[in-house]
């Protein structure tokens, strides 16, 4: 058995940060490169859809009425309320993917990792994103000009209350620069890859240098 056919189980790498420290940023950057290796998680949403976002593609979006239908048949491997409106990621689809021996990129919140990690830990590896310092949070917000300035008020207030849920994740990044945010989690996703608990084949392929041993 060559070592490149390890059986391996997949796991969820999931991304928090504030708004604008940049998770939407990284995850629509690697989810988008197949050289990365993974499937982007689609989250259902109640808020309205942005100039600039894809139904289906960013966000699916729906009422409150079928986003509470999914809720109460347990259809949701997460969920949780965001500035006023209701974020969950559909169960089924992602547990198909991990079963596949695929990874999977969240892009959610801390409550809806809280949800996740307890439904799935085994499965978790969890990042949270920082800002180089608040000034620079709120000029990217500015910058993104799709908020008013009520909301973005509301986003800086709800950031500073995020920002203290850190110590909750496995990793913690502070994205300064892009590249280097990039190459870090290159590097995080390579190690958890190599993870013993992951490699679902390796006690067999173990087994097989063992038995070749035993023939020499």
């Amino acid at each position: 058995m060559a070592a490149q056919s390890i059986g391996r189980r997949g796991f969820i790498l999931i991304l928090s940060s504030p708004s604008g420290a940049g998770k939407t940023t990284l995850t629509r950057a690697v989810a988008g490169d197949p050289s990365w290796g993974l499937d982007l998680s689609i989250s259902v949403t109640t808020r309205q859809r942005r100039p600039s976002e894809i139904d289906g593609k960013h966000y699916t979006f729906i009422d409150r009425e079928a986003f509470e239908t999914l809720r109460s048949r347990d259809d949701l491997l997460e969920w949780a309320e965001v500035h006023g409106n209701f974020y969950g990621t559909p169960r089924r689809p992602v547990e198909r993917v991990l079963a596949a021996g695929r990874d999977m990129i969240f892009d959610i919140d801390y409550q809806g990792t809280r949800q996740v990690r307890a439904k799935l830990s085994d499965d978790v590896v969890t990042i949270f994103i920082l800002p180089p310092s608040m000034a620079e949070l709120r000029s990217r917000l500015e910058r993104r000009a799709e908020d008013s300035p009520a909301t973005i008020e509301k986003r800086l207030a709800n950031a500073r209350m995020e920002i203290q849920r850190w110590n909750e994740y496995d990793y913690v990044l502070v994205n300064d620069d892009l590249d280097e945010a990039f190459r870090s989690l290159q590097g995080i996703l390579t190690a958890e890859r190599l993870k013993r608990s992951r490699r679902t084949g390796l006690n067999d392929f173990v087994e097989g240098l063992l038995s070749e041993i035993g023939e020499t």
